[in-house]
């Protein structure tokens, strides 16, 4: 059976530095303000506020048309500051791969998102990607993008000193 891998890469520079970047996103419950409103996010575990590896996020999303789907993942390859992965254990994917990577920048902190997934159902699901899956996921992510640009919009002096 052929199944199709697809990949999701974005880079976004973010005014603060490592530390702030890193607390920003190792904190689960921060997931839910870099995820459309209307996609009624919802954290269904209690994870604790900092991720670590072999973490397991149970949480719900709701679909268009309205469709809640449950997902869990788990926290894997924790990098600290540098990097940590999620990985789809249960879910609406075949297979989903998303590897967060942070870099000290002379402005900041360069942010890496790259997505690898799968669709399940074969040419059905092929089609469903097509027709919705890929423009949802690049909407998320240019939400994601513009929250993050708004969330970090900030200018590190020589000192380090961050000043909204």
């Amino acid at each position: 059976m052929d199944m199709k891998l697809y990949r999701l890469e974005r880079t976004q520079e973010l005014g603060t530095n490592l530390e702030e970047t890193w607390k920003f996103f190792s904190n689960p419950y921060n997931l839910e303000r870099i995820t459309p409103h209307d996609m009624n996010f919802q954290i269904l575990s209690s994870p604790p506020k900092t991720i670590h590896s072999g973490l397991i996020i149970e949480y719900r999303i709701t679909l268009p048309p309205g469709i809640p789907i449950s997902w869990v993942t788990e926290i894997k390859h924790v990098e600290a500051p540098y990097r940590f992965v999620d990985e789809q254990r249960f879910g609406p994917y075949r297979f989903w791969y998303h590897e967060h990577r942070f870099q000290p920048s002379q402005n900041g902190t360069i942010m890496v998102d790259m997505v690898s997934y799968q669709m399940p159902l074969g040419w059905l699901g092929r089609l469903i990607h097509f027709l919705s899956v890929h423009d949802q996921l690049h909407r998320i992510f240019n939400f994601r993008f513009d929250y993050l640009q708004h969330h970090f919009n900030s200018i590190i002096t020589s000192n380090g000193e961050i000043h909204e």
